[in-house]
């Protein structure tokens, strides 16, 4: 049995002494345009030998095997002038006459990436470790994936690209609660690494009993990511879960009016965790009605996903503290939501749940399209016993969520769970930033908005006793 675990390790310590790939994140890059062409060329000699009429996008002596597959071939200066000045122009540039998806997926990979690496010795040394691993072995394939995800999870402290993954015990829990079923459409329209595409394709192998069924969920599950890199780890994610074509749209989300997108363009299930904090870019807000224009990415995205879903569809997503509060465009986007959706459950998170990239407090939302919020259900998730926080080494882990997952059936008040009629909601301009009411005053957290408030209040405090000083000092 191949040793993929010692044949990583390897890997990594050859990258690591390149000074092309001296972080995680540039590992992770380098590694997964790599995996993506010598898998994916695997695969296209397989179809050439099962379809009769299947003719490979990439020029014969482009494939892995050509240039890559001896371990005695081009090493040094000549393998990495082939890489940078053949290789990638080459793919960049690929013929896109003849219609076959799988071109357009290879030039939109290489168009967008690079070759990391600076030393044609250490890059022939990565590829003669790749070369050790049987990617048509099933098992194998199976246990990289896993070692796959598992780079995927340190991109949370690697630089830029952590904003693109969202921890396994997260989108396997929003998969698990929302259950996707056979011939549902599953959409992620902010995918990036695509943790939630590869939880929901799981979820729904599992209950794929026939190899059609197993073949429409490749179909069925859909992400939209425009940004380059994570697109790239995104389709090689997919590839590594046995996906021939991953039906990944290389496009910004927020960037076509929302008038465009049809009937045929909704889903039954949404599982997202958009980007928040930021501000939208293009001026894509125009794409949105006036009603509900904002540079908040976050709140863009909850307006075109309550339009994408369709009646009775349901979405499970991530949002920040900021977009449960919050007057004019938020509040009207929250308006919109519970008059919309039925927002069943909103779970919260400690606010480390995300770190290092992000450190606010963020929540779990569940919605189901086409009635009206009745009444919102809360969860507190507590830290573990113990933790002060969530961090690199003590990640959130999905045996912590069972709890949640027994009461979810069954849903009781407790000490952790509280439920909030809408008339509420709407008494408070639709405040979504509900405490915990069986929590001791002592023991809460505030948000960004509350806290400002405090501060407020105390700066008219210290003005109102200064002034009431400068007055008995004149008299």
């Amino acid at each position: 049995m191949t040793n993929l675990s010692g044949i990583v390790k390897s890997i990594r310590n050859i990258m690591r002494q390149d000074i092309g790939t001296g972080s995680d994140e540039l590992r992770i890059l380098q590694l997964g345009w790599m995996l993506f062409l010598k898998i994916f060329s695997d695969k296209d000699k397989e179809l050439e030998l099962i379809q009769d009429d299947y003719a490979s996008p990439i020029p014969e002596a482009l494939h892995w095997d050509e240039w890559a597959g001896n371990d005695e071939g081009m090493t040094g200066d000549d393998l990495l002038a082939f890489v940078d000045q053949k290789l990638f122009p080459a793919l960049a540039n690929i013929d896109l006459s003849t219609g076959n998806k799988r071109a357009v997926l290879v030039r939109e990979v290489f168009a967008n990436n690079y070759n990391y690496m600076k030393s044609g010795i250490h890059l022939r040394q990565v590829i003669n470790n790749l070369n050790k691993i049987d990617f048509n072995n099933s098992k194998d394939k199976q246990i990289f994936g896993q070692i796959y995800e598992t780079f995927l999870s340190e991109l949370q402290s690697a630089g830029t690209l952590g904003e693109f993954y969202t921890p396994r015990a997260i989108t396997e829990l929003l998969t698990e609660l929302t259950n996707p079923k056979a011939n549902e459409k599953v959409l992620d329209p902010a995918c990036g690494t695509g943790g939630f595409l590869t939880a929901a394709l799981e979820h729904l192998k599992a209950k794929a009993a026939t190899v059609a069924k197993r073949e429409a969920i490749q179909h069925n599950v859909i992400g939209w990511e425009y940004k380059p890199l994570p697109y790239l780890l995104c389709n090689t994610n997919l590839i590594l879960h046995d996906i021939n074509l991953p039906n990944i749209r290389y496009e910004d989300s927020l960037a076509r009016p929302l008038t465009e997108y049809s009937q045929k363009d909704r889903v039954d299930v949404i599982l997202t965790n958009p980007p928040f904090g930021g501000v939208v870019s293009n001026n894509n807000e125009n794409n949105f009605p006036q009603t509900y224009r904002t540079k908040e990415s976050a709140d863009l995205f909850l307006i075109l996903m309550i339009h994408l879903l369709k009646t009775d569809g349901r979405a499970a997503i991530v949002l920040p503290d900021g977009s449960l509060t919050g007057d004019g465009v938020k509040q009207r986007i929250r308006q919109k939501l519970l008059e919309d959706c039925s927002l069943h459950a909103i779970v919260r998170l400690p606010n480390s749940v995300f770190q290092p990239y992000a450190s606010v407090a963020t929540n779990l939302l569940f919605f189901i399209k086409g009635e009206p919020t009745k009444s919102v259900w809360y969860y507190q998730h507590q830290l573990p016993e113990g933790y002060k926080s969530y961090s690199k080494t003590k990640p959130v882990q999905s045996a912590e969520f069972d709890s949640l997952k027994k009461w979810w059936h069954k849903r009781e008040e407790n000490e952790q769970a509280w439920q909030v009629d809408i008339n509420t909601i709407i008494e408070s301009g639709y405040n979504l930033d509900i405490k915990n009411p069986h929590q001791p005053e002592e023991e809460k957290s505030y948000s960004s908005t509350e806290l400002l408030e405090l501060l407020h209040q105390s700066f008219n405090k210290s003005d109102q006793l200064i002034n009431q000083l400068k007055q008995e000092l004149s008299t």
